[in-house]
């Protein structure tokens, strides 16, 4: 049972295996020196300390050995990204040759649209939940512009019922029964940015297939998160980005998932670029495009280094922690952190994630009543560092990597506080 008392959560950082890998992190500071209580790890993750050193043994070989770099050096760049696949692998609960990390989320989810939304005539449509993050709504919108139709009438929104906040399984259903010869494609959000709502991607997909419809996946707020078991799930393809829970660093790149199934399909419609053909013949120039098996034969352009050297830094970081132990105190930090924000007892202020630790990861959607963004600003100041969802959610994520009971706990403590002012 959970207890809420400073002594309590200490008791729990004291007990907890993980603790020290908060000690491999940068964490924020005011103007003092004060370390700030960082709950944002759902909109950009902190910095762990050995990034740095990543980069710059890049930035030595390419100041030491130039163009040489390529195939020379401690972590030759030719095939630096596949440093990165077993890894992200596992963090997402694929295969090796079903990963690769390349691009930024919005160009993957485009990229995957060329291969798996295929639209005819009559079976154009697309599913995505209503509150699904604004990048990915464009993307669509626009994929549906660009094959002749209407976005208004070719994006279906899956909504929650009236006066509630979180989708329905059933509601989805029912959206297929109905439309489902006229839709071609459902690429749902894994876990929604606005509610921290977990999606049943399982049931998703199996839906999806059963009306013969491809079924993609947005891990933007899902890979470091939750574990979405891709291979298993059986989606057509995911996508997401490397900045929020995995730690890479503002606008670092992006990952994709193609299932096996597809992966050596060389006849899947695809746009190529050089660095998705055959590495024994890539640089011989006159060659005809021979894709890779596997992800690897969506890449276009040979990857930005730096960036995937502070991926590879958080990859490490999660390989060494362990993610199912991760994820095992992620249950238990944001359950933690539930009850703290239950126990203050203010009706003004509502959990609109589900309480249910299977339907979300570590992000609690506190709802406030009456609210402008002033009680977020007051947090603010008061050293929380989390953030501000139009028109009144503020989103708290404790990272288990680098986030303690304690943190959870003084956050609680100052929140409360500020609603008795």
């Amino acid at each position: 049972m959970f207890q809420n008392s400073l002594e309590f959560a200490k008791q729990c950082d004291s007990e907890d295996n993980l603790a020290p890998f908060r000690n491999q992190f940068h964490l924020p500071k005011d103007t003092s020196g004060n370390t700030l209580i960082y709950l944002c790890g759902n909109s950009l993750g902190l910095q762990p300390k050995i990034t740095s050193a990543y980069i710059k043994e890049e930035l030595n070989d390419w100041a030491t050995l130039g163009v040489e770099g390529h195939t020379e050096g401690n972590h030759p760049w030719l095939p630096y990204h596949e440093l990165l696949t077993e890894s992200m692998a596992k963090i997402v609960g694929a295969k090796p040759g079903e990963v690769v990390m390349m691009n930024t989320l919005t160009t993957n989810l485009h990229l995957m649209m060329v291969s798996f939304y295929r639209p005819t005539k009559t079976k154009y449509k697309i599913v995505v939940e209503s509150d699904a993050f604004p990048s990915d709504k464009y993307a669509m919108e626009s994929q549906l512009q660009f094959h002749g139709f209407n976005p208004k009438e070719g994006l279906v929104l899956w909504k929650p019922r009236k006066g509630e906040e979180l989708c329905r399984f059933e509601d989805l259903e029912n959206i297929m029964k109905a439309q489902g010869d006229e839709i071609a494609l459902l690429m749902i959000g894994s876990t929604n940015y606005y509610t921290g709502q977990s999606f049943p991607l399982k049931k998703i997909t199996a839906l999806g297939h059963r009306y013969n419809c491809m079924v993609g996946f947005d891990l933007a707020h899902g890979a470091g998160n939750i574990q979405p078991n891709l291979h298993e799930t059986g989606p057509d393809f995911a996508v997401w980005c490397s900045y929020k829970y995995l730690n890479s660093g503002p606008g670092s790149l992006g990952g994709c998932f193609v299932h096996e199934r597809h992966a050596n399909n060389k006849q899947l419609k695809r746009f190529t670029g050089w660095w998705g053909h055959n590495k024994q013949t890539r640089f011989n120039m006159r060659h005809e495009f021979d894709a890779l098996p596997g992800a690897e034969g969506w890449q276009l352009s040979n990857p930005p280094i730096l960036s995937m050297a502070a991926i590879r830094a958080s990859l490490d970081t999660f390989e060494k922690a362990g993610f199912e132990n991760l994820r095992k105190k992620a249950v238990k930090l944001t359950g933690y952190l539930e009850f703290l924000i239950d126990e203050i007892k203010d009706s003004r202020i509502n959990i609109i994630t589900p309480r249910n630790p299977e339907e979300r990861g570590c992000q609690l959607s506190i709802q406030v009543k009456n609210a402008n963004k002033e009680l977020h600003a007051q947090l603010t100041k008061a050293g929380v560092i989390s953030d501000w969802r139009e028109p009144d959610v503020i989103r708290v994520a404790p990272a288990p990597l680098y986030n303690n009971f304690e943190d959870v706990y003084q956050f609680s403590q100052k929140l409360k506080r500020i609603l008795q002012q």
